[in-house]
């Protein structure tokens, strides 16, 4: 990509961009970082080429320790910080670009190498997934136990991926969450040997990114909707289904599918692998 960025390694390749963020001495979620994940993310929405982003970290310690806490000393400045200003302006500029990041176009996925905690947590859970390393990694939500509450995000995220209960837990007692227990809570996917980690989440990248346009975002849209209700759920999926359901590449696929053994014995039973030597 053309963009350079101080606190950002960016690359794209076949349809996946990798933002790695890289802000010593630990990553911390400042005005610097902030304002290159707005340019990047920005740029990200109007980048109809990329299907996937891979957000990792160049310190395998930290994959963002924290909001900035000189953040107090000045919050002025913090409220004034110019970054997804097409978002709610009364929400805080933290929570507007996790917002910004919530709703992107393509699907967000992590790798927790190492630690996040508060705004880096809130910033993973933002995300629309996250895959951690078994041996090193953890999340905190600490900011009970500093007299505030999360202030980006976790107090609406967490509900929706570990539940009102776990999410009351994780929040209240401010501490650390290992990699397994995430995973349990459902905080994370996936805690996977840290050796694993590249792999497992760049195979899952590479698959989304061969998926028929538009098919992805349906996906992520219908999901969302059932959150809401089940009857918004379905009458969302039930539109999007229609629009997909009609296009050229859906019956090419179908036909092929057919004409490679779908619906036979032998083709069922392997069913997987045949769809997949379709793309």
């Amino acid at each position: 990509m053309a963009d350079t960025y101080s606190t950002l390694h960016v690359s794209v390749t076949d349809g996946v961009a990798y933002a790695i963020v890289d802000n010593p001495p630990v990553n911390l979620l400042d005005a610097a970082l902030m304002t290159d994940l707005d340019r990047f993310t920005g740029a990200m929405s109007a980048a109809a080429d990329v299907r996937v982003i891979v957000f990792d970290s160049a310190d395998p310690d930290f994959f963002i320790a924290h909001g900035d806490m000189r953040i107090a000393e000045d919050p002025q400045s913090f409220a004034a910080l110019d970054v997804a200003s097409e978002q709610d302006p009364s929400l805080n500029p933290m929570m507007r670009l996790h917002e910004r990041i919530r709703t992107l176009p393509q699907i967000t996925i992590a790798k927790l190498r190492g630690l996040a905690r508060g705004g880096g947590a809130e910033l993973l859970s933002a995300m629309d997934m996250r895959f951690a390393a078994r041996e090193h990694a953890g999340l905190a939500q600490p900011e009970d136990t500093m007299g505030i509450i999360p202030g980006a995000g976790g107090t609406v995220y967490l509900p929706g991926l570990v539940g009102r209960a776990r999410a009351l837990e994780i929040i209240l007692s401010g501490q650390l969450v290992d990699a397994p227990t995430a995973e349990r809570m459902g905080w994370v996917n996936r805690a996977v040997p840290a050796a694993e980690l590249d792999h497992v989440v760049d195979t899952l990248a590479a698959r989304i990114a061969t998926l028929a346009p538009g098919v992805a975002r349906a996906t992520v849209e219908a999901v969302d909707a059932a959150a809401v209700s089940t009857a918004d759920g379905l009458a969302t999926a039930n539109e999007l289904f229609g629009q997909l359901f009609s296009t050229p590449d859906a019956s090419r696929r179908g036909e092929a599918a057919l004409a490679a053994g779908a619906q036979t014995r032998d083709g069922e039973r392997r069913f997987e692998a045949l769809i997949d030597g379709l793309a």
